[in-house]
């Protein structure tokens, strides 16, 4: 059985980006599940690829639920500005850090 346990500030805007969330959304961990999270938070699926490209599943359970560490790292700064006036559904694909 799938954990379908929110976070209280899912409240039809997207967890990372603070955009409304659209037709397709997705549940992300902010603690990997492999970490031992169990909590969810509603993201655009882009927004959800952006996350994992930029972050290991360490580097997110370090993390943990601080959506502002995330949204200031440099990983994500640059993505966050460019994603903040397309529409909640737009997609494109993602490319993955260079480690």
């Amino acid at each position: 059985m799938r954990d379908k346990t929110l976070l209280a500030n899912d409240s039809g805007f997207c967890w990372l980006c603070g955009r409304a969330l659209g037709g397709r959304v997705e549940r992300h961990h902010p603690v990997p599940r492999a970490k031992g999270g169990r909590a969810a938070v509603a993201v655009h699926p882009i927004c959800h690829s952006a996350l994992h490209a930029a972050f290991s599943n360490g580097e997110l359970a370090r993390i943990g639920e601080d959506a502002t560490a995330l949204r200031v790292a440099p990983a994500l700064a640059r993505f966050l500005r460019w994603i903040a006036d397309k529409p909640p559904d737009f997609h494109a694909p993602t490319q993955r850090r260079r480690r």
